[in-house]
């Protein structure tokens, strides 16, 4: 069993996770886009000893504005797209709008592509390729307990935009399609935005998963 705790953070509403095995003092966290002091605050109160690994599903900056002072604080090795490294080495660089920020840049300690297999904190993290909304979009999922963090693949009831630098509306639907073949209808997609859902809801009920459907 898994314990996952999900934080709506910054002005773009972005899902950071603490995700552990139930009753573990080990966890890792998935995408700290912003306010970094509540989320050090949360592993506190949830008596976790140790964050073994930052995954970062992609670099879009309202998922990794509080990377650096999360890792900072926690020691914790960050995991970062093998394509996308370079914006989390000068995130203002790529922030697109004024306004946000400013976030500190940081390094990242290893880089994933898809196809890796991660232990941490007592869970096996399979590493899958999703590239369509991002160049290097990674989606990280625990087969066994039939769970994804899809960063911006695929929302409750949308999905990803493409209209961004790298985005690629063909690619994402392929990613999408991939996850829907490889996974049961059962599994729980924790999204970077939105609620949680299924891959069986979406794909009976996502309007942008038609061409799918149809095919």
């Amino acid at each position: 069993m898994i314990d996952v705790r999900s934080f709506t953070v910054g002005p773009v509403q972005e899902n950071c996770f603490i995700v552990r095995a139930e009753d573990s003092d080990k966890a890792v966290i998935v995408d700290p886009g912003d306010e970094a002091d509540r989320l050090l605050r949360a592993v506190q109160a949830l008596d976790i000893k140790t964050v073994e690994a930052i995954l970062i599903t992609h670099t879009h900056f309202d998922h990794i504005g509080a990377v650096a002072p999360v890792a900072k604080a926690t020691n914790a090795p960050v995991y970062c797209p093998e394509l996308e490294t370079q914006v989390l080495a000068n995130i203002m660089d790529y922030v697109p709008w004024p306004g946000f920020g400013p976030f500190e840049s940081y390094e990242a300690d290893h880089t994933v592509k898809g196809g890796e297999q991660l232990k941490l904190a007592g869970l096996q993290f399979e590493v899958l390729a999703t590239p369509g909304h991002s160049p290097g979009h990674v989606t990280y999922a625990l087969r066994d307990d039939q769970a994804l963090f899809s960063g911006d693949v695929l929302f409750q009831g949308s999905v990803g935009r493409v209209d961004l630098p790298g985005g690629d509306w063909p690619m994402l639907l392929s990613s999408i399609e991939a996850l829907l073949d490889s996974f049961p209808p059962e599994t729980t997609v924790h999204p970077g935005h939105m609620g949680i859902t299924t891959l069986g809801r979406e794909r009976t009920t996502n309007p942008f998963l038609r061409e799918l459907a149809a095919g």
